[in-house]
């Protein structure tokens, strides 16, 4: 399926193995992982395509669907689950009703999904109007997403609670700014935040950039992405996040001036790896960042101003485009942000079997049509 502007397989949890070792050996060799086009497996040859979602209907009181997301990457065997991808998440109810996993019974189906990486809330809308065989998943509509052609259905999110999702606080190192001394390169300010995804901030013209580069001309630049990986490596460590070397966050932000009328633009790397237009949750993050007195995003996005208790909406610039952010401000701390809320697009692309090696622990991982997407 593909969820905003990422893609991968999704399965349901009981049709993948219950031990972690052996469920991940299925996963890479699904993708075709350790290969830099992923030739022997589903992924894409990018981070972007190379994901995988796993659903679960919920037990637990409040929450309807339990999603466990997993980034594989195009030439390593890693699978890391301690992230959360807003993105894939777009996706995690039209496949709960492929799957039947929830039956819907109205126009509009809105379910609880429990992000079981770090224990995020969001509630998901989606149209399922009446047809001759019963309701069914509506992908096709006029909303249009930046960094995906065409346009689709509208999947409304709302996210609750977002603030320190990997880290302990929104902001990890207890400042709106931090200045990291880099070996020969000098004092670099940046701000390391997390409001759904940990990010590190820095502007562009401090590592020798623009901001307005396009995604192709900063993976080439090599010694660039040299100095982002030393900030990384130092941040990780000043957010808590220890040695952060195997890990696919904090992702580097670099921001600049507004180019197009938005708020703040953005070059978001992933980590090692330019997107083609800003994850969801790192959307989120860096439009939270503007609103925070001190950060280094205030310092050159555009904000327009509120009333009192008044919803923002924070237009983030990148390659492709612009993310539109709505945020929720607390009246009695207009820095607060309460939450957040977005549109994104998915599509059903196919369903079937994907078979593995036997050596992953299984022949293939699902056992029907039906049982894996």
């Amino acid at each position: 399926m593909r969820g905003g502007t990422s893609r991968g397989p999704f399965f349901r949890r009981t049709d993948l193995p219950a031990d972690a070792q052996q469920r991940d050996e299925a996963l890479v060799a699904a993708l075709g992982s350790g290969h830099p086009l992923q030739i022997d497996g589903l992924g894409g040859g990018n981070p972007l395509t190379s994901k995988v979602g796993m659903v679960d209907v919920s037990s637990r009181d409040g929450v309807d669907l339990e999603f466990l997301f997993a980034q594989l990457q195009p030439t390593g065997t890693t699978v890391d689950t301690t992230a959360n991808c807003g993105n894939m998440l777009a996706a995690v109810v039209p496949f709960a009703v492929e799957a039947g996993l929830l039956v819907p019974d109205s126009d509009i189906t809105t379910a609880r999904v429990l992000t079981l990486n770090t224990g995020m809330v969001a509630e998901i809308s989606i149209p399922t109007p009446a047809g001759p065989g019963g309701r069914f998943v509506e992908y096709t509509g006029d909303i249009r997403i930046d960094g995906v052609p065409g346009t689709a259905a509208a999947v409304t999110i709302n996210f609750l609670d977002t603030a320190g999702s990997v880290c302990a606080s929104l902001l990890p190192t207890g400042s709106p700014a931090d200045t990291v001394e880099l070996d020969g390169g000098g004092p670099v300010r940046v701000t390391c935040i997390d409001n759904g995804q940990p990010l590190v901030m820095v502007r562009a013209e401090d590592v020798g950039c623009t901001g307005y580069e396009s995604a192709a001309d900063l993976n080439r630049n090599a010694e660039l992405k040299q100095t982002l990986e030393k900030l990384r490596l130092q941040c990780g460590h000043l957010m808590g996040l220890g040695d952060v070397t195997a890990r696919n966050y904090p992702k580097m932000t670099l921001i600049a001036p507004p180019a197009h009328g938005g708020t703040l633009s953005t070059r978001s790397f992933i980590p090692h790896v330019c997107h083609e237009s800003i994850g969801v949750l790192a959307a989120v993050t860096a439009a939270t960042a503007c609103v925070i007195d001190g950060t280094v995003a205030q310092d050159v996005s555009t904000v327009p101003r509120t009333g009192p208790g008044e919803g923002l909406t924070v237009s983030v610039e990148h390659p492709s485009g612009e993310f539109t952010v709505e945020l929720g401000l607390d009246p009695e701390d207009p820095q607060h942000v309460t939450r957040s809320a977005l549109l994104r697009t998915a599509r059903l692309i196919m369903a079937g079997e994907v078979f593995v090696p036997r050596r992953s622990g299984s022949t293939r991982t699902a056992a029907a049509e039906e049982s894996a997407q």
